[in-house]
């Protein structure tokens, strides 16, 4: 959720919206053009619960680029790999969850997640994947993504850091 502009920020923004103009032959949306837009979008996609208590992540970091090369280049093991081929999103998301619990509880530090890079390259998986990881009940284990070498899979496979598990 937003957070609403304080008054200098309002004028500020004002400054700028002031000096952007419209396309040729399109004009400024009006109020009722942008609420009937937004009616629309919430029929389309009804609004998402939301997100359970805990610290709100926007995104997740990226790996450390030197322990994303010790990880392609098989210095530091790779614990596990999840293939997400034929799953629907309902399903992914349970599966992935589930599989990095069981990961980090086995004490593993990296895991190879498979989502695919769908048919036109902008596969559904590929692009939620990252938001749920960066879900905040996954905060305690995820350190951070990023795309996997081309021989793991390219821009279809995820490198996930895993966070070190508690001694005790």
């Amino acid at each position: 959720m937003k957070r609403p502009l304080k008054p200098e920020e309002r004028q500020i923004w004002g400054m700028v919206a002031s000096t952007v103009h419209p396309l040729p032959g399109r004009g400024t949306p009006t109020p009722s053009q942008e609420a009937a837009k937004t009616e629309t979008a919430a029929r389309i996609a009804p609004p998402r619960p939301a997100a359970p208590p805990g610290k709100p992540r926007e995104a997740l970091d990226a790996i450390e680029p030197n322990r994303r090369h010790r990880i392609a280049r098989a210095r530091e093991e790779i614990g596990a790999r999840l293939d997400l081929h034929g799953l629907d999103q309902v399903r992914a998301r349970a599966v992935l969850e589930g599989f990095l619990s069981g990961a980090w509880n086995q004490g593993w530090r990296a895991v190879l997640v498979i989502t695919g890079k769908g048919v036109q390259g902008d596969g559904i998986l590929k692009r939620r994947a990252p938001e749920w990881l960066a879900a905040p009940h996954l905060a305690h284990i995820v350190a951070g993504i990023s795309d996997a070498a081309r021989h793991h899979g390219g821009e279809g496979a995820l490198y996930v850091a895993l966070k070190r598990k508690p001694r005790g």
